[in-house]
């Protein structure tokens, strides 16, 4: 029998304080830990962005330009391959959050990415170094990926524990909030390099200063977090796990897999639009259908400035109405409209605004609330594990592959074939939305099944056995 259930009411006198705690926390101090986690999602997705960004620039420096189809393609394979790290960091930080604390590993995955981006702005070009050159620019990717696992679900977890329980929605859109601003100042940069150095002097030189000033900026990220705090539920985790008579928490391993499970239902539908609306689109529009870069770059920067507001709306929105309406929402909604959105794009800048920007108010339905919907299916001693590993994986295997399905799709005349599989991601999403409990305003420290009986609680045959 495993010792999950009867360590249970060894955290049951300890952490049921832990959410009330975070309402009475002087707000400065909360908002201050808010910040921290914010600053360093932004700088993670700038850094993790700029190679999507600059692709096309990637790929005639890191590969035998003499194919430029092939190179891109080489280029978006490395993309893809950085995600293949991307679960064993979220194991590896997730297990480390778990047993150390969440603010020191949000310390430590930073540190990882911005090194990497340097890495990046460094390597010589294949013209000078040849295949080597191709090799460390997948060795810094894949540095990238473990750290990149790590930094998103830890920071999830982070978030959605120093949040009121009452507004853990709203709080929790800040994390995609801060993805989505990653990405804006990743676009405008790349919009910035174009208008200053043109096409050619970003080619030659524009896109290492990029990520050079990714490397940078990872410098004030990390002064941030050092005044950042431990969340109120993984010190009174510890402190219950610590007490004389306490057992150390276990989670069983069938509940642990079936939560992973549902996690991936839940995610794989907006891991795959993100990848290709707010990532992809603008890369897509100058490559695939001749779209002048600025114009592209700029389109895109004002479509996500759009999907920035909606993040916030639908945060609020999911601490009403609850998180399962929102992520059955998004897949019905997703299904009807990404294929017509698709062939709208053409060299025109506008059709790409109005394309990006409503397919990612469509994608904003469930990302918003995804850190808190996912951090309120996992008990505390697991969850910074459980989320970051899940959700990685779910990335690895939708958002990773994404751009490289597309771009290979459209090339073979089938773009149709595409968006049929993102249509059949979005229903996965749907199945998910409708088997998982609702959990909005739940206490944190007393999560059971993430499943639903047929009155839409948790299944019984879970509860006895968290009773026990």
């Amino acid at each position: 029998m495993s010792d999950f259930p009867s360590s249970q009411s060894a955290l049951a006198d300890t952490e049921p304080a832990a959410d009330a705690a975070s309402d009475r926390r002087p707000p400065r101090r909360q908002l201050r830990s808010l910040r921290a986690a914010v600053a360093g999602n932004v700088l993670e997705w700038f850094d993790w962005t700029l190679y999507s960004i600059f692709s096309t620039y990637i790929a005639a420096h890191f590969f035998d330009k003499s194919d430029p189809s092939s190179a891109l393609l080489a280029t978006l394979a490395v993309f893809a391959i950085g995600f293949l790290a991307r679960p064993l960091g979220g194991l590896l930080f997730g297990r480390l959050a778990d047993a150390r604390g969440r603010r020191a590993v949000l310390v430590v995955t930073i540190s990882i990415m911005s090194v990497s981006s340097l890495v990046i702005a460094l390597v010589p070009g294949y013209d000078r170094i040849g295949i080597w050159s191709s090799v460390l620019l997948l060795a810094a990717r894949l540095a990238q990926g473990l750290a990149h696992g790590g930094e998103s679900g830890v920071s999830y977890t982070y978030v959605a524990e120093i949040a009121p329980p009452k507004h853990r929605g709203l709080w929790s859109s800040s994390v995609f909030f801060a993805v989505t601003l990653g990405v804006m100042l990743a676009t405008g940069l790349g919009a910035l390099c174009t208008a200053v150095f043109g096409k050619d002097g970003t080619q030659s030189y524009g896109w290492r200063g990029a990520f050079v000033c990714g490397a940078l900026l990872g410098l004030l990220v990390l002064w941030l977090r050092r005044t950042a705090e431990e969340t109120s539920q993984f010190t009174a985790s510890e402190t219950a796990a610590g007490a004389p008579d306490a057992v150390k928490p276990r989670l069983p391993k069938g509940r642990a897999v079936t939560t992973g499970l549902l996690v991936v239902l839940l995610a794989c539908g907006h891991n795959c639009a993100y990848y290709v609306w707010a990532v992809f689109a603008s890369s897509f529009a100058i490559s695939r259908r001749n779209m002048d870069p600025q114009s592209a770059f700029t389109a895109s920067l004002l479509a996500q400035a759009v999907a920035l507001g909606m993040l916030v709306l639908w945060g609020a929105i999911s601490d009403r109405v609850g998180r399962r309406p929102m992520i059955i929402t998004m897949g019905i909604v997703a299904i009807v409209l990404y294929y017509p959105l698709s062939l709208l794009i053409s060299d025109a800048p506008w059709t790409l605004f109005v394309a990006q920007a409503v397919g990612m108010s469509v994608w904003a339905m469930g990302a918003a609330t995804y850190p808190a919907f996912i951090s309120e299916l996992f008990p505390t001693h697991t969850r910074a594990a459980g989320v970051a590993s899940a959700t990685s994986v779910s990335v690895a295997l939708f958002g990773g592959t994404a751009p490289y399905l597309m771009t290979w799709f459209d090339e073979s005349g089938m773009a149709w074939g595409f968006w049929l599989w993102v249509g059949v991601l979005s229903a996965l999403a749907i199945v998910g939305g409708l088997i998982v409990r609702e959990t909005k305003g739940i206490d944190l420290a007393s999560v059971t099944s993430p499943f639903r009986d047929r009155g839409g609680r948790a299944r019984t045959a879970d509860r006895q056995e968290v009773a026990r």
